[in-house]
């Protein structure tokens, strides 16, 4: 074995290892590191892009095709005059060393500025500089490392992968050995004393070996190098015992036919991988029968505005547009299709999908790619091809805005895993010194019986199927979450923040009272389209009550969060906001919402809001009061604080006057305290405090509200149920503790019986599985309950 292993990372390089300089390696990723890099300072040896030879001629000629551009154009997500980004499918990935020297393509071709690989979908995912570079160099590269991408035209973003069938081909093994090992195990397990029999019985035992050979070796392979990693990682992961008993198993029963002692325990053994295996493709048919870890994002609620043919604007879902369709999008607003810019000034920011702030400036006519974020007024575009769904999820989930939020369940879940596995390994050395002494026949069987019996895959499988499926059924009503993590963060919160207007208040049932001089048809038309640029809750309250105007393509376009916003048109300078950013040092203090506007640095007068609150508010509060600490924490001034007293119960905390620092400094504060807080807010003013927060959710009403920095989008429409989903997330909780409570029980049972020497391995390997998908059973029936108690 060790003759056979990687030279770099010391696996088994299994039958067809890599030879390079009469060193053996697993992977190509772990030649290549040796081959090319010295791993201290990752210094190339040699430059790939220009050495003589390092690319084969049939390599080179089989991707001429990538030097046509429309070719191109499918293959990439994103082309700018710089940058290109694509996700090619590489089927060759096989450990942590081919990550590394995916993730590492830069040190290789100083053009490609990052690489990501999904190990899981088995993509790479490439940022790369297309004036110094090309996508056919990018895939060549790719070939002489080792790595050729699988690219298909008829599914260009992944290519189409191919099927893996291995799990398949080791179940037959192991249910092939099984069967014909019980067939010839049938004399000794009636003690027929048949001459001829007898006389066979040692060819019998022999070719028992020989079906349990590539049991062993092939069928139970992965179970070894599960084991063997993880105590190279200083890990004890539930595959080490798994690989201890069938080691044991193998080798006794090996030993007892070489000294004629008796047939050994070659049936258990072909059993207890068979059904191992067994156990292992069910779980697997079960996790995708239940298909809940993408499906939620199929109703993401990123909404945007569409102008119809007769000039009317409709807000729409996403997932509704249709090529064609022509789109408005606002100021700090995200592109969500790719299209052509009709009209306006395009400043894009393409950070959500290269990582690179340097905004891009389009005129009319340009191609604008999804995931781009307009950063100077409003334009129109008309898109190109319907939504991706799992494009824009992708924009939410990436690195670059990813906030490290305690991951604590989880964490438990391993604590638990890791204890268990050493208080079994105790047991079954106890139990098996206890049988040795007292009937060696059965130590054996007492030993692996153990091993299997007590493995902790239920405790393993319930955290992902609960918070999985519960994702699933949030999604169903509205709610949408980031991912798994976040209800374990949401079931643990013990105060709640909200933001005031847009969030407990509606922008559509406000209303508000102008005073002050009165603007004229050119300063009213230039106000008009400011705030249709703008996103901010005010801003689309007061665009909503405002007469119709024509639409303008404005000179310049600034709004500044949480201060205001700064147009110019035809010699028009107009200012909308608070009253110091507009410069009204003179203002009376007021008690009610107000908005400012000053043109051409003289001061007009004032839109006073009066605010509308969202059906439910009240017993929303009443319902949180008894679990939380509540706090309104806005930005508006104090003219509400007496509705609000009314409405909300006495224990509220009222805070005005909140810029967006000054918000997050106070979740910072109370979370110093010990706060588990819960923000919620309209995503755009709050983005800092939804990120600060443990919880951040972000309210959608009809505007496209996709903000990184939030955990979880809810429709205001299921506003007032926000209540039933924190508890339907603390019952979560309450389900996975049940499901170890059930597995303790479970194990305690099973434990008895093997110990007691009346549990066979073989047995054993049957209960292991079927105890598992019990638990994926529980979990499942517990969290439908409880959606259905949410509807």
């Amino acid at each position: 074995m060790e003759n056979n292993s990687c030279f770099h990372c010391g696996d088994d390089c299994g039958s067809h290892p890599i030879t390079f300089q009469d060193k053996s390696f697993c992977c190509n990723g772990c030649k290549t590191i040796f081959e090319i890099f010295n791993e201290n300072d990752l210094t190339c040896y040699y430059d790939l892009q220009s050495s003589p030879g390092a690319i084969p001629k049939e390599i080179e000629g089989k991707y001429d095709f990538l030097s046509q551009g429309n070719i191109v154009e499918k293959l990439t997500e994103f082309r700018s005059d710089e940058i290109e980004v694509a996700t090619l499918y590489i089927p060759h990935i096989h450990c942590s060393s081919c990550i590394w020297i995916l993730e590492n393509l830069k040190k290789l071709n100083p053009s490609i500025s990052d690489s990501q690989v999904n190990f899981g979908k088995k993509t790479v995912r490439v940022t790369y500089n297309s004036k110094k570079t090309d996508l056919k160099s990018v895939v060549l590269l790719l070939s002489r490392i080792g790595y050729e991408p699988y690219i298909s035209l008829d599914d260009f973003k992944t290519g189409k992968k191919q099927i893996n069938r291995t799990l398949i081909y080791k179940l037959g093994i192991a249910g092939f050995a099984f069967g014909n090992i019980m067939f010839l195990s049938f004399p000794e397990y009636f003690e027929i004393n048949e001459f001829w029999l007898e006389q066979y019985k040692h060819m019998f035992r022999w070719l028992m070996f020989a079906l349990s050979i590539p049991v062993v070796f092939y069928a139970a392979q992965d179970y070894f190098i599960s084991a063997y990693k993880g105590l190279k990682a200083k890990l004890l992961n539930i595959d080490i015992p798994i690989a201890l008993g069938v080691s044991v198993l193998f080798l006794r029963s090996t030993v007892e036919i070489a000294f004629d002692i008796g047939s050994g325990f070659f049936d258990s053994l072909s059993g207890l991988v068979f059904f191992l295996l067994l156990g292992k493709f069910f779980q697997q048919k079960t996790y995708a029968f239940l298909s809940f870890e993408r499906d939620y994002k199929s109703y993401f609620p990123i909404a945007v505005t569409k102008i119809e043919k007769d000039g009317n604007e409709n807000s729409i879902q996403v997932y509704d547009i249709e090529k064609g369709d022509r789109l408005l999008i606002r100021n700090e607003e995200l592109i969500p299709v790719d299209g052509i810019l009709i009209n306006g000034r395009g400043k894009i920011d393409y950070s959500f999908v290269t990582g690179e702030s340097q905004p891009v400036t389009k005129q009319s006519g340009d191609k604008l790619f999804a995931g781009g974020k307009q950063t100077s007024g409003v334009i129109e575009i008309e898109a190109l091809k319907s939504v991706e769904q799992s494009y824009l999820t992708q924009l939410w989930s990436n690195d670059v805005f990813n906030k490290n939020k305690e991951d604590g369940f989880t964490t438990i879940t391993n604590s638990i895993s890791k204890h268990f596995t050493i208080a079994i390994l105790t047991i079954a050395l106890i139990a098996t010194s206890y049988w040795l002494f007292t009937d060696p026949s059965k130590a054996m069987n007492v030993f692996t019986a153990v091993l299997i019996i007590a493995c902790p895959c239920a405790i393993a499988l319930s955290a992902p199927f609960t918070f999985g499926n519960l994702l699933r059924i949030f999604g169903k009503l509205k709610f949408y979450v980031k991912n798994a993590s976040v209800i374990e963060q949401l079931a643990h919160i013990n105060t709640v923040i909200f933001d005031k207007t847009g969030t407990i208040t509606s922008n559509k049932q406000s209303n508000a009272e102008y005073k002050g001089i009165s603007l004229s048809s050119s300063e009213s038309l230039v106000l008009k389209n400011s705030l249709r640029g703008s996103n901010h809750p005010l801003s689309r309250t007061l665009y909503n009550i405002l007469d119709e105007h024509d639409i303008i393509t404005l000179d310049r376009f600034e709004e500044h969060v949480g201060k205001g916003i700064k147009a110019e048109h035809d010699n028009i300078n107009l200012k909308v906001g608070s009253a110091s950013f507009v410069g009204n040092a003179e203002q009376t203090s007021t008690l009610n919402t107000t908005v400012h506007i000053s043109s051409n640095n003289s001061y007009k007068g004032k839109f006073t809001f009066y605010n509308s609150y969202r059906k439910g508010v009240s017993k929303l509060f009443n319902k949180l009061k008894k679990h939380f600490d509540l706090v309104i924490l806005s930005g508006d001034n104090e003219g509400e604080r007496e509705n609000l007293k009314k409405l909300l119960p006495g224990k509220t905390k009222l805070i005005f006057n909140q810029k967006p620092d000054d918000k997050l400094e106070f979740i910072k504060y109370h979370q110093s305290e010990g706060a588990k807080v819960l923000m919620i807010g309209d995503g755009l003013n709050d983005a800092g405090a939804l990120a600060q927060s443990d919880v951040g959710i972000a309210i959608s009403e009809d505007v496209n509200v996709f903000s990184p920095a939030c955990d979880a989008i809810l429709d205001a429409s299921k506003f007032k149920h926000l209540y039933r989903y924190i508890m339907a997330s603390k019952s979560a909780i309450k389900t996975i503790k049940w499901s170890f409570v059930l597995s303790f029980i479970y194990n305690v049972i099973g434990l008895y019986f093997a110990v007691t020497g009346q549990l066979a391995p073989v047995v054993a390997a049957i209960l292991m599985p079927l105890s598992s998908i019990s638990i994926v059973v529980f979990t499942t029936v517990c969290t439908n309950y409880i959606g259905r108690t949410l509807k």
